[in-house]
């Protein structure tokens, strides 16, 4: 049976177990959000045998150095395991601000040592101690001068757990910058424009917007929050503000409750049109569906969906 190693430690596994399960059973705590090599949270350095199922998900330097994400890669021999370390391998970041924008939303504000080169959209790996979590960006580069996330606070976890407990001052790390499915491309100046976000998904979308604003998008710009109930709509006093001063932008603020006949009214205005979605599954996947079947074709829409841990 191939035998793993961690710095001094070493064990026996089946062979094709999954390195993720295999490290996390034996004790060795390897943080994980999505099991699906997206969020990066799980990243490894391996030498030995692995067989990996995404290997294009990181770099070709990334995998020169030997870095493979732990969820993706079945064991076939024997193996030398290190760990991310958030102290040795993540970039510092201090914490300059923290506050609720409503009951469930927390907006957190970083500020890393170096400046980090990113675009609106795009996520990271935030650290706290041993305990990890990617989280999308809610900030603009050229405009911001931190990084900003929202954290949706409604569930318990490990990572909001501490959340909670953040102070101004307080230091934190940062892993992998992510590229994500939302983007504003310069190239869709002139073409109708629908963001369509479900809970904090607003948040990467929120930095789309301001991107396209920025770039002075010509096209009308449709933005559809949906949330639990009228009072999880935390953004909704910055919409209206920007909707007041772009014309071509239209706010849309639905609750769970009227999802469905909100859905069924909502038609293409054009078949240019391009749609970018982000949020729990579910929700994406009722967005999706709607679309495709008001006509939008499949490479015109884009998703980023946050996927439940577990």
């Amino acid at each position: 049976m191939p035998e793993l190693h961690v710095g001094e430690r070493h064990w026996s596994v089946a062979t094709g177990s999954n390195l993720l399960d295999a490290l996390n059973l034996a004790g060795v705590a390897v943080p994980y959000s999505c099991r699906a090599g997206s969020c990066h949270a799980c990243l490894v350095r391996c030498q030995g045998a692995v067989e990996d199922k995404q290997p294009d998900a990181l770099s070709p330097a990334q995998r020169q150095q030997g870095w493979r994400l732990a969820c993706q890669c079945q064991v076939v021999g024997d193996v030398q395991v290190e760990t991310f370390d958030p102290l040795r391998d993540g970039l510092p970041a201090k914490v300059v601000g923290v506050d609720w924008l409503n009951a469930s939303v927390l907006r957190l504000r970083l500020q890393p040592e170096r400046g980090l080169r990113y675009r609106a959209g795009q996520h990271l790996v935030v650290w706290a101690g041993q305990v990890a979590r990617p989280y999308s960006l809610a900030s603009l580069p050229q405009e911001d001068p931190f990084l900003e996330f929202h954290l949706d606070c409604r569930q318990p976890g490990e990572f909001i757990n501490i959340a909670r407990q953040l102070q101004v001052g307080d230091d934190l790390r940062l892993g992998e910058l992510r590229g994500g499915a939302l983007q504003y491309d310069p190239d869709w100046h002139s073409r109708p424009l629908w963001l369509l976000a479900a809970g904090t998904g607003l948040g990467p979308l929120w930095g789309v917007l301001r991107e396209a604003l920025r770039q002075d998008h010509q096209g009308a710009i449709r933005v559809i929050h949906l949330a639990h109930d009228v009072d999880a709509h935390y953004l909704a006093e910055p919409l209206a503000q920007l909707a007041l001063q772009h014309p071509n932008v239209t706010v849309e603020l639905w609750t769970a409750a009227e999802l469905t006949q909100a859905l069924a009214q909502l038609r293409l205005v054009s078949r240019q049109t391009l749609a970018l979605l982000c949020g729990h599954p579910v929700s994406v996947e009722a967005f999706s569906k709607r679309l495709f079947l008001a006509g939008l074709p499949r490479n015109q829409l884009l998703a980023d969906v946050f996927v439940p841990r577990g």
